[in-house]
């Protein structure tokens, strides 16, 4: 694997081999000693042009117990805010000898532009480009769901069958997009609900069924539902009457948890807005995988890191070459 930009070129295969990896990743990581010696000697950037706490937090501590070195570059307070484009601090970091960039910005195919510009040699990874993808937040969710349904016995399967509901701010949400391609690829049934105003104005091309019942979704006894958080700060019009609105229509309700059959699982990627999008009864109940998305994520970026930088030279030793 070069980079990973998107979920939306992943294949089946492919996907399930990032898992398979990310299960190993996370068999090491309930040892006492934690880290391994596999990225000693290579450099991992992370290069946040948006804040971020827990997507940042979780690379560096992947990449850490990778035994990579890192360094964290926050566009705030650096050569960026003053000006710097892209270009000039991807140049900066090809000079420091970067190994690998993961990369957080606000632009829509910033991270491509970055791995296709021939500004630098790095493996790079999308962690968040404006509403397009977040490609390690969908793995995450889909490995969390799969060792949930599967516990022991998730290596090597996909999601066929598993019918997850995405509920929310599906518009401005690039965790709903990245979910969209790869949850399909494993074989997943997904639903989309949310006002009419969040949805996109076009995703014929989508591989989804579209409602704007919550209940009604409900009712259908999907086996995963994924809460999106309300990203107001995006948002530069009224999608919807009030908060407290939307919260009766289209938010999970200690009501709504308890009409879900007893083993579907609630995630959401963070950070929850209590009360709006989910009520504390959801987010703090057994179904809640919230917590095991953060353990997840850490397993799963690990995984990523090690097929960028030290999976193609294991494969090249394999070939024997």
């Amino acid at each position: 694997m070069r980079h990973l930009l998107d979920t939306k070129t992943l294949d089946r295969q492919t996907a399930v081999g990032i898992l398979d990896v990310a299960e190993d990743m996370a068999d090491t990581q309930r040892r006492e000693v934690k880290k391994l010696p596999t990225l000693r000697g290579k450099t991992v950037v992370n290069l946040f042009f948006e804040d971020s706490t827990r997507t940042r937090i979780s690379f560096e501590a992947a990449a850490k117990r990778l035994s990579a070195d890192v360094i964290n570059f926050s566009a705030k307070g650096s050569s960026v805010s003053k000006g710097e484009s892209l270009q000039d601090t991807a140049q900066t970091l090809q000079a420091m000898g970067a190994d690998a960039v993961v990369i957080r910005h606000g632009a829509s195919g910033a991270p491509r532009t970055l791995a296709t510009s021939g500004w630098i040699t790095a493996g790079v990874v999308n962690a968040g480009d404006g509403t397009h993808e977040h490609p390690t937040q969908a793995l995450l969710d889909a490995f969390t769901i799969r060792k949930r349904r599967f516990g022991d016995a998730s290596r090597g399967r996909g999601l066929d069958a598993i019918r997850v509901t995405i509920v929310g701010d599906i518009l401005h949400s690039r965790v709903a997009r990245s979910n969209v391609w790869l949850l399909t690829a494993l074989g997943a049934e997904v639903t989309l609900v949310a006002p009419p105003t969040l949805i996109p104005q076009d995703v014929s091309d989508w591989p989804v069924r579209v409602d704007y019942d919550l209940d009604r979704a409900i009712a259908e006894g999907p086996d995963a539902v994924m809460m999106l958080r309300i990203q107001l700060e995006r948002m530069r019009a009224a999608y919807f009457p009030t908060e407290r609105e939307y919260a009766r229509v289209w938010g999970l309700s200690r009501q709504r948890v308890a009409a879900l059959p007893p083993d579907t699982m609630v995630l959401h990627p963070g950070p929850m807005n209590r009360g709006l999008e989910i009520a504390a009864e959801a987010a703090d109940s057994e179904r809640s995988t919230v917590l095991e998305q953060v353990t997840n994520g850490v397993s799963v970026r690990m995984a990523v890191l090690y097929l960028l930088l030290a999976g193609e030279r294991d494969d090249e030793r394999e070939d024997g070459r």
